[in-house]
């Protein structure tokens, strides 16, 4: 009967054994695991959200990029076109101005050969005169007129 009592006793120290471990150790390594099972999860829902994240950041960065460089070649074509209308404008300018210049030029040589015609006048009117004089002075002689005539005609 020794072995059945001590059988006996053996089961019921296994059971109060069973019993204390699933009323007090038990609980706290569930818990324990529930926590750590919580922190995985969690762990790797934030690494897919991250990874959507980043994938959305992804895709929104390459639309920045295209938007950006599609910006900076409207930009750079609209330089182009000012630039363009700037050197019109200027070369429009510049042949205004020169057409300026050159009536003002073309006026002042006007100016100029009309004074020089006006002078070419008096010096020939005050050579006829002294022509004239020289004649009056001397006789009136035919050969005498032509000589002073061919010095006139030298001197104009």
């Amino acid at each position: 009967m020794n072995i059945n009592v001590t059988l006996i006793a053996q089961i019921i120290v296994f059971i109060v054994l069973v019993w204390f471990t699933m009323k007090f150790v038990w609980p706290p390594i569930a818990q324990a695991l529930d926590e750590r099972t919580n922190k995985i999860a969690e762990g790797l829902a934030a690494a897919e959200r991250g990874k959507s994240d980043f994938e959305k950041a992804e895709l929104q960065v390459a639309v920045s990029l295209t938007e950006g460089r599609q910006k900076v070649s409207e930009m750079i074509a609209s330089a182009d076109k000012r630039a363009e209308l700037i050197t019109e404008n200027a070369k429009q300018e510049a042949q205004v101005e020169a057409n300026k210049i050159i009536e003002q030029a073309q006026s002042e040589i006007d100016q100029e050969v009309n004074r020089a015609k006006e002078e070419l006048r008096l010096q020939v009117a005050e050579l006829s005169i002294l022509g004239a004089e020289k004649i009056l002075r001397r006789e009136i002689n035919p050969e005498n007129h032509a000589d002073i005539l061919n010095t006139l005609k030298q001197e104009l």
